[in-house]
């Protein structure tokens, strides 16, 4: 016969409560538990990064271009107008050829020129006779002139050594005092005719020189326009001055082409006459000052120089910066040859620094990642940096010597604090 107890069913439910209690605040602690820890640092390949470790010493600045030319220096360009309207008839040196001094490059045709050459060639023959005309009638009444005053000195003479006589006698008594001053008034008189004479010879001389200087300007401006339309005949050959290679131009002539005066018709450049303009990023080139130096890549060499111009104008975030080449130029350097350039800013002295990272700029605080002694993990630290160059970058504060920091773009870990290297 069975027998109620219905108090062992009771210790079992509150048995199952005690239980299910324990076990939900079991479950909670834990849950709280994991909560309160931090994700695991995730793992990071090391061969696709790169570190570099911090060191004291000194710290040249640069800044480098990599889109830069050779370009042909201001003294080093020769451009050929066309000095007239002309026209095209032959072109005998293509671009690219080796000139020199007075190589004839091509010829043009005016026959306008022609034709003024002809007539300043009549022009000054007739200037040059009517000065000769103008010469041999002046000389005509100058000799005219000098005959009426040998004339009157010949008067003057003798009358004057009959006043002398006269006056000799008439102290001797041989004639009277009215004879005497009859000759002496004669002589007085020519006296006066023969200063005449010769004050108007002076003034004819003068008159004529006058007269054959005002005929000679007429000649000179017959043979400066003379000269002035043989040059332009001469120009219709266009030719070289100096030794160079003709360079292209914007805008090529052609055969038959008409073009007008001051038109460019060759260029020539001295090969040897180069300069480098580098392209520099106007948030660099503000520290880029005449006279400093650099060192310009051929691609087939190098070539110490120095800046000499930097352009103010700033084009699609650039500035130009003219390089002065102090060295020989290598082998193959030609105008418009690409080169890379760079320019040494200032040379700092016992400096900490560190390779430049991917991302940040100088004067900045940057947010790098230190790399642990044992090298198997890494920890973001702030870094404060001054100034930087092309590789490097000043570091004033969060790093010491010795230190290793990643410079490779970590902008993927922007969320963790620590990763593990592998």
């Amino acid at each position: 016969m069975d027998i109620a107890r219905p108090d062992i069913k009771q210790k079992k439910k509150r048995r199952l409560v005690v239980w299910t209690a324990i076990g939900i605040v079991g479950l909670s602690a834990v849950a709280f538990a994991v909560s309160r820890l931090k994700p695991a640092a995730p793992t990071v390949d090391r061969s696709t990064i790169w570190t570099d470790m911090v060191k004291r010493g000194p710290l040249i600045r640069q800044v480098r271009s990599s889109t830069g030319n050779l370009v042909p220096r201001e003294d080093s360009i020769e451009l050929i107008p066309a000095l007239t309207d002309a026209t095209v008839v032959r072109i005998r040196v293509l671009p690219g050829a080796q000139v020199t001094p007075n190589t004839v490059i091509l010829d043009m045709a005016d026959p306008q020129v022609e034709q003024e050459v002809l007539n300043a060639q009549l022009a000054l023959k007739a200037a040059q006779a009517d000065y000769k005309s103008l010469q041999a009638t002046l000389q005509s009444t100058l000799m005219d002139k000098k005959t009426a005053a040998a004339q009157v000195n010949a008067d003057y003479t003798q009358d004057a050594l009959q006043a002398q006589t006269d006056k000799a006698l008439f102290d001797l008594g041989v004639i009277s005092g009215l004879a005497y001053q009859k000759s002496k008034s004669t002589a007085d008189q020519l006296t006066t005719q023969h200063q005449l004479s010769q004050e108007q010879l002076d003034v004819n001389q003068k008159a004529i020189e006058v007269q054959l200087a005002s005929q000679k300007t007429k000649i000179d401006q017959a043979q400066a326009l003379l000269d002035l339309y043989e040059k332009q005949a001469a120009a219709l050959q266009a030719r070289s001055t100096i030794s160079g290679t003709l360079a292209p131009l914007a805008t090529p002539v052609q055969v038959g082409e008409h073009v007008t005066a001051g038109t460019s018709v060759a260029e020539v450049i001295q090969r040897d006459k180069l300069k480098a303009a580098l392209q520099i990023a106007e948030t660099q080139a503000r520290d880029i000052q005449i006279g400093q130096p650099a060192l310009i890549d051929t691609h087939n060499g190098t070539i110490p120089g120095h800046v000499t111009r930097i352009d103010p104008a700033v084009v699609n975030g650039t500035r130009t910066v003219d390089v002065m080449l102090d060295g020989p130029l290598p082998p193959g350097a030609v105008p418009q040859l690409s080169v890379d350039g760079t320019i040494d800013l200032e040379r700092m002295s016992d400096v900490l620094y560190v390779g430049r990272p991917a991302l940040g700029n100088e004067d900045s605080t940057l947010s790098l990642f230190k790399v642990d002694p044992d090298g198997k993990g890494a920890t973001r630290v702030p870094v404060k940096v001054g100034r930087a160059s092309v590789n490097d970058i000043q570091v004033l504060q969060g790093l010491s010597e010795g230190d290793t920091v990643i410079l490779s773009d970590m902008s993927r870990w922007d969320g963790v604090d620590r990763i593990r290297l592998e």
